[in-house]
């Protein structure tokens, strides 16, 4: 039965790896010729590319959208989850706006209402999510408490509304036909006159 010997390891000194001791010295004759440690991270770099490294690592840039200086690493990281002027968007209207504008902008974005088709009742962008899920689709005719009552009133008023939209619809159309015919009889009287003073 062969005995399986565990090989003693060496800690080498320039790159500090445990390096098996039958090897070492080979080891670290390579090493020390080859790898230099980056003094920001620790790495063990190859010497040729050690500038490399650093400028494409941990040399400092500025963010193209905030101008906050930080290692060239973190910077996609900083432009894609960090950066207070990434363009993200509202939940609500899907408006791309910087991202230190979007609290603000979503609070008063949230607070706009929208009519439930299922309801009637018109409510909070920032609470139709949890509105559509518990939403019986019973209308508002049905009126439980006192404040269901309220809550019921006010969207019967947005067909009250109707009516007048209509009204001014009508009235846009009756001033774009009266526009239409003034233009059409002061055209007609002008060439009546043009003609007159070609007929003299």
């Amino acid at each position: 039965m062969a005995v399986v010997s565990e090989e003693t390891t060496s800690i080498c000194s320039h790159c500090h790896r445990a390096i098996p001791s039958s090897n070492i010295d080979l080891h670290f004759a390579h090493c020390s010729r080859n790898l230099e440690k980056c003094k920001i991270c620790g790495d063990m770099v190859p010497k040729k590319y050690a500038e490399e490294h650093y400028l494409n690592t941990h040399a400092p840039v500025a963010c193209s959208l905030c101008s906050e200086t930080m290692e060239r690493e973190v910077l996609a990281i900083h432009k894609g989850e960090n950066c207070p002027q990434r363009i993200v968007t509202c939940e609500f209207c899907e408006f791309p706006l910087p991202a230190i504008d979007l609290a603000e902008h979503q609070e008063v974005c949230g607070n706009r209402t929208e009519l439930c088709h299922l309801c009637t009742r018109y409510i909070r962008l920032r609470e139709r999510y949890n509105h559509e899920s518990r939403c019986t689709g019973v209308p508002n005719s049905v009126v439980g408490s006192s404040s269901d009552a309220r809550a019921a009133e006010r969207p019967q008023g947005a067909p009250r509304r109707q009516p007048h939209d209509n009204y001014s619809r009508k009235r846009l159309l009756f001033t774009i036909a009266i526009t239409g015919i003034a233009v059409i009889l002061g055209s007609l009287i002008f060439q009546r006159k043009t003609d007159n003073n070609q007929g003299h």
